[in-house]
């Protein structure tokens, strides 16, 4: 199995360096796996937004360029597709060249000045001279959340999301508040529930177009069902073996209802 170690370095892709080609939001995916050499992509690569270094493909350098074309055949394959749907994808490496590559592309000038940014010599940042300032990759905290009532786990329908799949509650941490707070505020904004017990489990980048999720377990405290409607179609509470369809592994979302699920069945009580 591949392996994928992210990483950072000024160096222009050499010949036969490995590249990422991708379109907006979506990958261009060669027959065979999902990696171009540079040579063969570079005729094809738009100017001003790449190719950027992201990481090392088994030692091998791998850069992410945006493209309109590759030669031969390859299949346009949006990354939430990749994401959700192809457990075989990548997904760290793809998630990783998404996050830089959109970083890249937003702070080609200065927020500050309008100028033009260069490279940071020494770490991954953008660098305007006439400011002083480096332009670091956004990241912006999430929570999501799988909240137990004994042995059921409450299970929700995004009401903007097309796939019929029912996943957690989530959303962005707001300036000056906690991660716990975060928990507790948009549980109780988007289901009118309020929680307890709120404890990590785990976390996962998520490249839409720069979250760092964190995953949490929380216990039901009290209220009734109460949805937000421009968030949440439907929601309710299932019992492990019962699950409507769910997101698969790849995600922080189901790799947190099959813990759920775990706990549930080996009888463990919340601590």
């Amino acid at each position: 199995m591949a392996i994928w170690t992210p990483g950072w370095s000024t160096k222009a892709p050499g010949y036969n360096d490995l590249v990422l080609a991708i379109a907006g939001d979506t990958v261009l995916k060669p027959e065979d796996g999902w990696l171009n050499q540079w040579h063969a992509v570079s005729p094809f690569a738009e100017s001003g937004t790449g190719p950027v270094y992201v990481g090392q493909w088994d030692d091998q350098a791998v850069y992410v360029a945006e493209s309109y074309a590759l030669p031969g055949k390859y299949e346009p394959v949006p990354l939430r597709e990749a994401l959700l749907m192809m457990e075989d994808s990548p997904a760290d490496m793809l998630g990783t060249a998404f996050q830089v590559h959109h970083w890249w592309r937003d702070h080609r000038f200065c927020g500050r000045c309008g100028g033009t940014t260069g490279l940071h010599p020494l770490e991954r940042a953008k660098w305007c001279d006439a400011c002083g300032i480096p332009w670091y990759p956004r990241l912006a905290p999430c929570v999501i959340v799988v909240i137990r009532r004994g042995d059921h786990m409450l299970l929700a329908r995004s009401s903007r999301v097309k796939r019929h799949f029912f996943s957690l509650i989530a959303g962005f941490v707001e300036p000056g508040e906690s991660i716990e707070e975060a928990v507790a505020r948009e549980v109780k904004e988007e289901t009118g529930l309020d929680v307890s017990g709120v404890r990590y489990q785990a976390s996962q980048p998520w490249p839409f177009p720069h979250q760092l999720m964190l995953g949490f377990f929380a216990d039901f405290a009290g209220g009734d069902l109460v949805l937000q409607e421009d968030e949440i179609a439907e929601a309710d509470w299932y019992r492990p073996g019962e699950l409507p369809p769910v997101p698969p592994p790849t995600t922080i979302a189901g790799r947190l209802i099959q813990a759920m699920e775990r706990e549930i069945r080996a009888g463990e009580a919340p601590p």
